[in-house]
């Protein structure tokens, strides 16, 4: 990140790969998103992304079955969706609804279709849909008194909705791959977590019967603003969120087939900023005002250790 820290005029903010790992999208205060093809160590610029009147918080990248397409938050309030053809760079809808600055996107998987999640410091989120018939829906809702500073989706597919257990006549059980027909039924899922200023974790889905999202559950467990929210992309029978406070704690909540979130409390040396999950969803980044990222882990005996240090 070094040579690519030195293409931006101001600090970067936020950078992601894309579903390939062949594009990098970073984003900075100059108000810009650059796009680099990546070949391991050696990059390239590509594109420069101008739309935006303030600093550019984050980036996120859509699956490819969509297209080509990246979505920006930025402090001016606005999130750009971009879209690339043939070569070319523009903007594809820009949402202005929010009234204060946007800190997060995060697209759903992509078994639910083109669905954003924003989470803006007017304290409201909004969620917006691609449709059919090339309109976007979009739906604006209060969530966190104060503001919302993250968003993060969790996998379309319920835990541990991938197999299903039968009992054989001498009552032993055993495990069986679920039919194609009852994993479908199980890819309808649009739940996600938030995290606010007002110190809580809030859990959300979709309702059919009022066409919006409600709160399904609200954490309570950090004593300061709650900077990042990441649920794991696992769909082991376990959900786990990780959650990041300027309180200089990270929670891990996890819940069992649906029942109570538990929490586990990591206490750190310096406020927290951001938190990620492997793409197995089993090892926890986490980084600071320290300037340092920490892995973590979970052991046998469900308690979390830290197998890994680095000074950024």
């Amino acid at each position: 990140m070094t040579q690519l820290s030195n293409l931006h005029d101001e600090m970067i903010h936020d950078c992601a790969l894309d579903y390939y790992g062949k594009r990098l999208a970073t984003c900075s205060s100059d108000k810009t998103i650059k796009i680099f093809e990546v070949d391991r160590d050696n990059h390239r610029l590509l594109e420069t992304l101008r739309g935006h009147d303030g600093p550019v918080w984050q980036v996120s990248w859509a699956h490819p079955k969509f297209g080509t397409i990246l979505a920006s938050a930025s402090y001016d309030g606005k999130v750009i969706i971009w879209q690339e053809r043939s070569g070319s760079w523009s903007k594809l809808f820009e949402h202005a609804n929010h009234h204060a600055s946007v800190n997060s996107v995060q697209w759903a998987p992509h078994e639910v279709g083109a669905v954003l999640a924003c989470a803006s410091s007017d304290a409201k989120v909004s969620v917006l849909e691609f449709k059919d018939d090339g309109a976007w829906d979009t739906k604006l809702f209060a969530a966190h008194v104060i503001g919302c500073n993250a968003v993060s989706w969790a996998p379309a597919t319920q835990p541990a909705s991938l197999v299903q257990t039968t009992s054989s006549p001498a009552s032993t059980s055993t495990t069986v791959p679920a039919t194609q027909q009852q994993q479908q039924q199980h890819l309808t899922q649009r739940r996600f977590v938030t995290g606010g200023s007002d110190n809580l974790v809030k859990i959300w889905s979709y309702s059919p019967e009022v066409s919006t999202y409600v709160v399904e559950s609200v954490l309570e467990g950090h004593q300061d603003w709650v900077r990042d929210v990441a649920w794991a992309p696992s769909i082991l029978p376990k959900s786990y969120i990780a959650s990041a406070s300027q309180d200089k704690s990270v929670i891990i909540w996890t819940q069992q087939d649906g029942g109570a979130w538990n929490k586990k409390v990591l206490q750190m040396d310096t406020v927290l900023w951001r938190v990620s999950w492997s793409l197995s969803g089993n090892v926890l980044a986490v980084s600071g005002g320290d300037n340092k990222v920490s892995l973590w882990k979970e052991t046998l005996k469900g308690e979390w250790e830290r197998v890994s240090s680095v000074e950024e």
